[in-house]
């Protein structure tokens, strides 16, 4: 999971940075380790040349691809993840 700038969570699927499809209505986080490098959907590279610029450079050094099942707001689910960071594992410890 990871929590976005806002404290929300979300469920990420791991995808194989190599050879990923992008869904049409999914979102994609684009990573390095814990740095978020680029957030969009198969759309935005399609209407928008600057975050297609953007997505390649992200890709160059990224580490990490993320899918994010189809938000209801899409733009408030991109701006928050924008700052999003991997939640820390919860680890149990004996009393």
């Amino acid at each position: 999971d990871w929590q976005g700038g806002s404290g929300r969570h979300y469920r990420l699927h791991a995808e194989r940075l190599d050879s990923f499809v992008m869904r049409e209505d999914d979102l994609y986080v684009v990573a390095k380790g814990n740095h978020v490098l680029w957030v969009g959907s198969a759309q935005d590279l399609i209407a928008d040349p600057a975050s297609r610029v953007r997505f390649r450079l992200a890709l160059d050094c990224a580490t990490q691809a993320f899918r994010l099942d189809a938000p209801e707001d899409r733009l408030a689910a991109i701006w928050d993840l924008e700052g999003a960071a991997p939640v820390p594992a919860l680890t149990a410890y004996a009393a």
